[in-house]
């Protein structure tokens, strides 16, 4: 993603949340095979989007607005609780009746953080950080989204532990990836 204006990464990111959703709509409404290609593109935003958030917007809003903390903290439970969700998804016949039900649970659960993300990250955030710092974030938010894990990894909610684990997660994952497409592709 190139940005032209600073800001325009809290816009991306907004952006996100929206085709996420929509993710959630093509897994629900398609065909075994459409259905898998939707959950793991659905699976691969999340887990990029959610590094960029954990590394580079938790942290800034945890320190630049009014009740940083408790807002982050939150945030960060209710990701920690959606990569849980991810990982049994990833068990799961796609055509069951329970990944019918946990994707539904999902969706719920992402529509709620959406909302509170949006509205108490994001609009705080465009308020507290000046155009060199949101380029630099932009920035970031860029590389980040690069080398970040294709794959939910519960537990990894914090900038330092995203820093540390990332980068050999994100190798492993999209090892897996490629390997897992093959799978596929020889399948058919």
């Amino acid at each position: 993603m190139t940005f032209i204006n600073p800001y325009t990464f809290i816009d991306e990111l907004a952006f996100q949340h929206q085709r996420i959703l929509q993710l959630f709509d093509r897994v629900l409404a398609s065909d075994a095979e459409d259905r898998e290609e939707a959950f793991l593109e659905l699976r691969r935003l999340l887990a990029v989007h959610e590094a960029a958030e954990e590394i580079i917007v938790h942290p800034k809003a945890r320190a630049a607005i009014a009740a940083g903390g408790t807002v982050v903290d939150e945030r960060l439970g209710e990701e920690r609780a959606a990569k849980r969700l991810l990982v049994e998804l990833e068990d799961l016949d796609l055509r069951s009746a329970e990944f019918d039900a946990k994707i539904e649970a999902l969706r719920a659960a992402v529509e709620r953080h959406v909302e509170r993300e949006e509205r108490e990250e994001f609009i705080a955030l465009r308020n507290e950080i000046d155009d060199d710092e949101a380029a630099r974030m932009a920035a970031a938010v860029q590389v980040i989204e690069a080398i970040a894990p294709t794959r939910p990894h519960p537990g990894i909610e914090s900038a330092s532990a995203n820093l540390l684990v990332g980068p050999f997660a994100a190798m492993l994952d999209r090892a897996r990836d490629v390997i897992a497409d093959r799978m596929r592709q020889g399948a058919h």
